[in-house]
C-alpha cells in the first residue's frame, strides 16, 4: 500500500499520472456538514472511460441501516494495513472528522447517534438517479457488477433471484461475476443466464470439474471513449468450501492465478487498451493477485464488503472497494492516451438516502417486486432493546441474537452461527419484522440442526475457521468472519499456526473447561451437508422474538482475542 500522504503529492505532481479521487473535496465537505445531492454525486474527472462499480448489495433494495466492523484484523503483509484499519485510526488515515457524515457511513464509534442524524444509506432507487447523473455526463460509462447479488432477502429467496435480475437488468449492467448467485443451485444459475439476464456472466475461474474446461465466459471486450477495454471475472475461488457443492457438483474454482495471468496476455493480444479485473476474491486476495499478475490497470474488488475511499495501489494496478449492500457506489474515470492508462480519478459516492432523490421508475419497479410479499415482511415480531448488527471478526449482535434463539428453542447447549459479512442493521428501539429477521438469514440451505458434537470436533470447527480468516497467505484466506459461538467462551491468538490457535475453551453455563472427550448438544445453521435436517432458522429466529417479545443483547465478552 502506498501511504496516502505519498499518494496525494504523487498525484499532484505527476497530473494524477498514477491516480487520485475525490475524496478530498468531499472530506471538506461532509466535515462541515453540508450534505446535498450535486456534492454526493460529484463530476468525474479527466478521461475517455468511465467505471461504475457495485458490489455485495445482497438483494437489499431498500435503504437500510449498517454498520461497519470494529475489529477486522489483518495478518502476514497485510497487517496494520487497510482495509484492517477501523474507527478512530481509519478516520485519521483519511482525514475524516469526527462526527462527519463519513464518520458515520465509514466506521462504527457512535453509529446510533450519528445513524439518527444522518438517517439510513442505500435504496436501489437512491443508486439508480446516481447512475442517471453519471451517464447524464458520461453516457458511455460501463456498470459492473461484482456479485452477492441475488441473494439476501425475502424477495430474493421467494422469486429464485428473479427480482434482483429484473431490476440489475433495468439498471443497465453490463458485465458481473458471482458467489452466492450459485446457492441457487447450478440449474436455477442456467436458466437465469439463458432466459433472464441482460448483462455478461463472467467467471475466468469457473470450470468443468469433470473436462477441466472453462464454463462461463472469462472476460468480455467493451468499446467505450475509443478505448477497447476488457473485463475479466474472477468469481469467489472457494465457492465448493465456503457453500454447498452439491448445489454446483460438476463445477471447480480456485484463485487460478496463472489462468488469470493467461487471460490478461489474451485480452492484450486481442487489443485490450485497458484490463479490469470484476472481483470477488476478497480484498487482500486481490492485493496479492495485483502484486504477482502484471498488467492489470484496475481490480475491482468485492466478497470482504470493504468500502475505501480512495484507491490502493499495488505497483501500477489500483483497487477499488466500493462496500456492500448499496451504502456506496465507486465512479473510476480513466485517462487513456496513446493505448495506455495515463491517469485514474475515483469517487466513492456514498448513497444516502435522506439526501439523494428516489429515481420514481426505479421506486415503482422495486415496489412491483416487493409487492407479492409486502404484507408477509411488514409483520412485527417483537421489537430491540440493543442494536442489532453482524459485521466483525469475531461478534456481532445479530448473530448473538440468532444463537440465543438456537439454544434456547432448540434446547442446546451450544449455538453456531455462521460468520456470514451480510445482513442489515437495526437501531435500538426499533420493532423487528419479519423482512428485518430475512435479511439475517434469508438463504437456501437455512436448516437448524441439533447433533452432538464432543469438545474435541469444536476444537477442530472453530480452528479450521480461524485458518480460513487468520491464514497469513491470502490465498488461503475465505474472506468470511469468525464462526459465532452460543454458550462458550474461548481464546483465540491469531498469530499462531493452525491448530494452536484456539485455547481455554469453557462451557458458559457452568463454567467449566470444555472436555475434548465429553459431548455436547449443539445447534446451528446454513451446513454445508447434504440432507442436513431441521426448521429453518428463520422460523427458530421469530419464535425466540415472539417469546422475548423486547430482545435485549447482553455485551458478549466470551471471546478473549490475542492479536499482535
Amino acid at each position: 500500500m502506498i501511504a496516502r500522504r505519498h499518494f496525494l503529492q504523487a498525484g499532484l505532481a505527476t497530473s494524477a499520472l498514477w491516480g487520485t479521487s475525490g475524496f478530498g473535496n468531499w472530506s471538506r465537505l461532509a466535515a462541515r456538514q453540508r450534505l446535498g445531492q450535486e456534492d454526493l454525486i460529484g463530476t468525474g474527472g479527466p478521461g475517455n472511460v468511465t467505471l461504475i462499480h457495485i458490489t455485495d448489495i445482497h438483494a437489499q433494495t431498500q435503504p437500510i441501516w449498517f454498520r461497519e466492523p470494529e475489529i477486522n484484523l489483518g495478518v502476514g503483509d497485510a497487517l496494520g494495513l487497510v482495509p484492517h484499519v477501523t474507527g478512530a485510526a481509519f478516520r485519521k488515515l483519511y482525514g475524516i472528522a469526527d462526527g462527519a457524515p463519513l464518520d458515520y457511513a465509514l466506521t462504527y464509534d457512535d453509529f446510533v447517534a450519528l445513524g439518527r442524524e444522518y438517517g439510513r444509506m442505500g435504496g436501489l432507487d437512491r443508486i439508480a438517479t446516481v447512475l442517471k447523473a453519471i451517464r447524464a455526463e458520461r453516457p458511455d460509462a460501463l456498470l459492473l457488477d461484482g456479485g452477492d447479488t441475488w441473494q439476501g432477502s425475502l424477495p430474493a429467496l421467494r422469486t429464485q433471484g428473479t427480482d434482483m435480475v429484473r431490476l440489475f437488468n433495468a439498471l443497465g449492467t453490463d458485465a458481473m461475476t458471482s458467489h452466492w448467485e450459485f446457492t441457487l443451485g447450478i440449474d436455477r444459475v442456467n436458466e437465469i443466464l439463458e432466459t433472464e439476464l441482460d448483462p455478461a456472466f463472467l467467471g475466468a475461474n469457473i470450470f468443468d470439474a469433470t473436462w477441466d474446461e472453462p464454463a462461463f465466459e472469462p472476460y468480455k471486450m467493451f468499446e467505450r471513449g475509443g478505448t477497447s477495454i476488457a473485463v475479466i471475472g474472477q468469481a469467489f475461488p472457494y465457492l465448493p468450501i465456503a457453500n454447498p457443492n452439491w448445489m454446483f457438483p460438476d463445477l471447480s474454482f480456485g484463485v487460478r492465478q496463472e489462468r488469470m495471468a493467461e487471460m490478461v496476455q489474451e485480452v492484450r493480444e486481442a487489443g485490450a487498451q485497458i484490463v479490469v479485473v470484476l472481483s470477488h476474491n476478497g480484498f487482500d486476495v486481490d492485493r496479492k493477485m495485483a502484486a504477482q499478475v502484471p498488467g492489470i490497470d484496475v481490480i475491482l474488488t468485492g466478497h470482504t464488503h470493504d468500502a475505501l475511499p480512495e484507491p490502493v495501489l499495488v505497483g501500477k494496478t489500483h483497487l477499488i472497494a466500493s462496500g456492500s449492500h448499496g451504502k456506496f457506489i465507486s465512479r473510476v474515470d480513466l485517462d487513456v492516451q496513446d493505448g495506455a492508462l495515463k491517469g485514474l480519478t475515483h469517487r466513492l459516492i456514498p448513497i444516502f438516502s435522506d439526501v439523494i432523490a428516489p429515481d420514481p421508475e426505479m421506486t415503482a419497479l422495486v415496489e412491483e417486486t416487493r409487492a407479492p410479499f409486502k404484507d408477509e415482511m411488514a409483520e412485527v415480531l417483537g421489537t430491540t432493546d440493543s442494536l442489532l448488527y453482524r459485521r466483525g471478526n469475531f461478534n456481532g449482535t445479530w448473530d448473538d441474537l440468532i444463537c440465543n434463539a438456537l439454544i434456547e428453542e432448540r434446547e442446546a447447549d451450544i449455538a453456531l452461527s455462521p460468520g456470514f459479512r451480510w445482513g442489515a442493521s437495526l437501531m435500538p428501539g426499533q420493532e423487528i419484522t419479519r423482512e428485518d429477521v430475512f435479511n439475517a438469514t434469508a438463504m437456501s440451505y437455512p436448516e437448524a440442526y441439533r447433533s452432538e458434537m464432543t469438545g474435541e470436533t469444536l476444537k477442530l470447527i472453530l480452528e479450521d475457521v480461524a485458518d480460513n480468516l487468520f491464514n497469513p497467505d491470502p490465498y488461503y484466506q475465505q474472506g468470511g468472519d469468525m464462526v459465532r459461538v452460543g454458550g462458550m467462551g474461548y481464546r483465540i491468538d491469531i498469530a499462531r499456526p493452525q491448530g494452536s490457535r484456539i485455547t481455554e475453551m469453557t462451557l458458559l453455563s457452568s463454567g467449566t473447561a470444555i472436555d475434548p472427550a465429553s459431548s455436547y448438544v449443539v445447534a446451528g445453521w446454513a451446513s454445508v451437508t447434504e440432507g442436513t435436517q431441521g426448521p429453518p432458522i428463520w422460523d427458530v429466529v421469530e419464535s425466540h422474538i415472539r417469546k422475548q417479545g423486547t430482545v435485549s443483547i447482553d455485551p458478549n465478552t466470551s471471546v478473549d482475542v490475542v492479536a499482535r
